[in-house]
């Protein structure tokens, strides 16, 4: 038996798709386990590049089983937008993607009310993609959801859908904004059925049967450890948990069958939207920075706020998440820098913190500790073997793996498949 969890350590965009494209050959289904269209994951095959935002990573490999868990909140129009890219590009997914039947519905009110309600808070901007996720999760907890179950029944989804919109229709109406049509948005949603209905499982039952019978299965987040609703740097975070805990309430998967946690780490530090950030850098460094690593959001095309990479952050994460091993994405990105700064600590004043702390107003005031290691000023993306890079490089990733406390498993020296050096 072979179940492992792969994590987002950082920020998100630390390259998971590239990573789970990566594993996926030696997995037999990979498992979505949060997160909604608001991800993004990019990878890039030969000449081809594939964005994909709720269909798992491993539809790239033929003959995986691509898994969306009862974590994920679901816009059906996003997903057979998904479906109909990858099918131009000769990816079949009959019997290869399937869809929880636990998995909550993004209805229309949601993306209103996240774009609305995102604008009414002013400066104070958590900087949302606007996709209806915060919403969508705030209706399943408040056990108003409706899920992606409920496109089975036709009664029951008008039922569900009559009822929501005559409670959101006042939501709307003191932003000023006009009412929904709910026969609209039922009919809508009973198109998507018939779409959707023979993907739709318990996915639950069909996960563990799979560990059951010996396969390997891999579980994927979105987005990542400190934009976790209880362990990021609230409020300043996602709405669901995309720390390795997540994968078990999120599929269905108990916690006794997972063997291994591993986690995704930039080489250095981005961060997208609003809130603390440390280790950020600014001015001219940010934006060549920026510029190399491509730093443009995959869902949004937003520039991200970038940094040097931070020790003190990834040992935090290591201790949350379990993590066995990591893959370390973009080292390439610093190849053009005569010096790499590495943050090991912050200072609140006069103290040295003992511990990551994950308030915002705390960490808005801290000073980060810098360490500067020497760069590499070559071209590595053509590296296959460690012992075939820099010295310098070498030395980098040696010196993250002491400090952090981590084995180093994967090397990402670019984005295609092939720049990847495995250890």
């Amino acid at each position: 038996m072979s179940v492992s969890v792969l994590v987002g350590s950082q920020w998100g965009d630390e390259g998971k798709g590239k990573i789970v494209d990566i594993l996926s050959s030696k997995f037999e289904v990979v498992a979505r386990y949060q997160g909604g269209a608001n991800a993004g994951h990019t990878i890039e095959i030969g000449d081809q590049q594939f964005v994909l935002h709720l269909i798992p990573s491993g539809i790239l490999r033929e003959g995986v089983i691509n898994v969306i868990g009862n974590g994920v909140v679901i816009d059906p129009s996003a997903l057979l937008e998904e479906i109909e890219f990858i099918g131009k590009h000769n990816i079949n997914i009959e019997n290869r993607l399937f869809i929880s039947n636990n998995a909550h519905l993004i209805m229309p009110y949601h993306k209103l009310l996240d774009a609305l309600q995102e604008e009414a808070q002013g400066k104070d901007k958590i900087g949302t993609t606007g996709r209806g996720i915060g919403p969508c999760y705030n209706d399943k907890f408040s056990r108003k959801g409706i899920r992606v179950g409920d496109l089975l029944n036709s009664e029951s989804l008008k039922t569900k859908v009559r009822n929501n919109i005559k409670e959101k229709n006042k939501e709307l109406a003191a932003f000023g904004h006009e009412a929904l049509d709910a026969d609209k948005v039922v009919e809508e949603y009973l198109e998507y059925a018939d779409k959707l209905k023979h993907l739709i499982k318990d996915t639950a039952v069909l996960l563990n049967n799979a560990i059951n019978n010996g396969k390997s299965v891999l579980m994927e987040g979105a987005q990542g450890a400190f934009l976790d609703i209880d362990h990021g740097t609230y409020p300043y975070v996602t709405s669901s948990n995309p720390t390795s805990g997540g994968a078990c309430t999120g599929t269905g998967v108990p916690p006794t069958k997972i063997s291994s946690v591993i986690g995704i780490v930039k080489a250095y530090t981005t961060r997208v939207g609003n809130g603390p950030f440390p280790a950020e850098v600014y001015g001219e460094e940010a934006e060549n920075l920026r510029k190399l690593g491509g730093e443009f959001g995959a869902t949004t095309g937003r520039p991200r706020r970038v940094g040097w990479f931070d020790v003190f952050q990834m040992k935090y994460s290591r201790m949350i998440n379990g993590l066995d091993r990591v893959a370390i994405t973009k080292l390439d990105v610093l190849g053009e820098f005569d010096e790499i700064k590495v943050c090991t600590g912050y200072k609140l004043g006069d103290e040295i913190l003992k511990n990551f702390p994950t308030d915002s107003q705390t960490l808005e005031n801290v000073e980060p500790i810098y360490e500067t290691l020497p760069g590499w000023k070559t071209d590595i993306s053509d590296v296959k073997v460690f012992e075939d890079l820099p010295e310098a490089a070498q030395n980098y990733l040696s010196y993250i793996s002491q400090n952090c406390g981590f084995e180093i498993s994967i090397v990402s020296v670019g984005p295609k498949r092939a720049e990847t050096i495995e250890l």
